[in-house]
């Protein structure tokens, strides 16, 4: 039977009247425009965007997250040891075990400022992480102070007028952006806690790359390091929506190593070389009495008294195949939803859909 067969009839064009599902079907799949949008619930709490991505709506985002977080004796020691030692800490375990949200804990916790988020991907290079530099961008703003064009430089205008070189050239700073790694390393009064997320998924070569950085504290900006002697300190841009640092002789040096989370979902192994900077600790899948908390920290006290079915059968469905956290939530977010008795149980099949497993 298609979902077609089992779906309640839609109200006329125009007309207000809910809809026979209770609400639950805000696209109905009929070709006949209407304003169901506007009557969307709202949003889970993991999935509140600020308006514009503010500095005050992300920092309300790493809250939701931080407080949200449970965790055991066991990781806070270990949290504790690379406090004292700090020296980094790689987290590893499952997708969705938390591993992520332990650094916003940390910063939230110890009233630090936001977490400095380094996603890691194929692609990622230390550079990436340290500072970027947009060449192209300031050779243009460059063309066009002088007046340059396809057709050369307007009259007046010399392509090779050193007079006014100085003046023509914008400053350098202007193009030069640290990285959130480079950010962290900046000298300040209170520690950075830096997440570099799923250092697994990159290049082999990465984690050798970064032995300098961890060991040394301190990196150079070449472009800045080769301004003359008169020009020791440039401001640069961070991080930081909005962020600035100046920056002495393009050299960069933490005065307190930052607090540096590295996630790991065991896809590969490090070097030794590597390991032996870091300390090691590994996130455990929440049991019942974790689970029922963080669906309370989440959904409120209510949820986990009417939806312990669903966390009952989620732990059924674990001990079978690998299952994120966050599938839960979603799970027991949408049994909250009613969705029609005819589709819930296909839904939430599909929303509980192993996460090692082939196929759409």
């Amino acid at each position: 039977m298609s979902m077609s067969d089992t779906a309640p009839q839609d109200p006329a064009p125009g007309d207000d009247a809910p809809p026979s599902d209770g609400g639950f079907r805000i696209f109905h799949g009929n070709r006949e425009p209407h304003d169901g949008i506007d009557r969307r619930p709202p949003p889970p709490p993991w999935r509140r965007f600020g308006p514009g991505g503010s500095v005050a709506a992300s920092r309300l985002g790493d809250r939701e997250r931080a407080v949200t977080f449970r965790t055991d004796e066991r990781i806070v020691d270990m949290v504790n040891t690379a406090l004292h030692l700090r020296r980094p800490l790689l987290v590893t375990g499952k997708p969705g075990s938390g591993k992520t949200t332990l650094a916003y804990n940390i910063a939230y916790e110890l009233g630090l400022e936001p977490v400095l988020r380094w996603p890691i991907n194929s692609r990622t290079t230390l550079r990436d992480g340290l500072y970027d530099y947009d060449a192209i961008a300031r050779l243009q703003d460059t063309g066009l102070r002088k007046g340059w064009s396809v057709l050369g430089p307007r009259p007046g205008h010399a392509s090779g007028d050193e007079d006014d070189a100085g003046e023509d050239v914008p400053d350098i700073g202007r193009y030069i952006r640290l990285g959130p790694l480079g950010t962290a390393l900046l000298p300040s009064e209170r520690p950075r806690v830096l997440l570099i997320d799923e250092l697994d998924k990159g290049d082999i070569d990465l984690p050798n790359d970064l032995l300098n950085v961890l060991e040394e504290g301190r990196f150079g900006i070449p472009e800045l390091e080769r301004l003359p002697d008169d020009r020791p300190l440039v401001e640069v841009m961070t991080a930081d929506e909005g962020g600035r640092a100046t920056i002495r002789r393009g050299r960069v040096r933490c005065s307190d190593f930052p607090i540096m989370i590295i996630t790991s979902n065991g896809e590969r192994e490090f070097p030794p070389a590597f390991l032996r900077r870091c300390l090691r600790v590994a996130i455990e899948p929440p049991d019942r009495d974790q689970l029922a908390d963080i669906v309370t920290a989440h959904l409120g006290a209510s949820a986990d008294a009417e939806y312990a079915h669903v966390i009952r059968d989620f732990l059924a469905r674990r001990t079978r195949a690998d299952l994120a956290t966050d599938q839960l939530l979603n799970a027991i977010f949408l049994a909250m939803s009613r969705p029609p008795e005819t589709t819930r149980d296909e839904l939430m099949d599909e929303i509980l859909r192993p996460l090692n497993t082939k196929g759409p």
